[in-house]
């Protein structure tokens, strides 16, 4: 059963920073696309950040750029968000998940494999 693991949520202050790690036993997980997606207490699961196969290529929600910043390792077996600047309103549940596509999508629809989700609070 293909499981990917997502590690490194908590709890910040405001202005704080963390690193989002995603991890996987999918032998092919360096020719998926890897998204992160979040969902907060009441409100609908939204997407925060994709990077492609080639790990060349990012997209970001409007909300995060120049704070947040996506990258998978040289050997391709996880995926990072490092979280600057962290604000309340970041506060969700984080998921990672996989593409087979491999390119960059924003849509959950398009996502294979879910993790189980990492809860970052940001306290004011």
């Amino acid at each position: 059963q293909v499981q990917l693991i997502e590690s490194g949520g908590g709890l910040v202050q405001a202005g704080g920073s963390l690193r989002l790690s995603c991890a996987t036993s999918l032998r092919t997980f360096s020719t998926y696309a890897v998204g992160w997606f979040r969902q907060a207490p009441g409100k609908e699961r939204e997407f925060v950040a994709a990077i492609a196969r080639s790990g060349g290529r990012t997209l970001y929600v409007d909300s995060v750029k120049g704070r947040f910043t996506i990258s998978r390792d040289s050997a391709k077996i996880t995926v990072y968000l490092q979280m600057n600047s962290l604000k309340p309103e970041d506060t969700a549940v984080y998921y990672c998940a996989a593409d087979p596509s491999g390119g960059l999508e924003a849509s959950a629809a398009r996502y294979y494999y879910w993790g189980q989700g990492t809860q970052v609070t940001v306290s004011s």
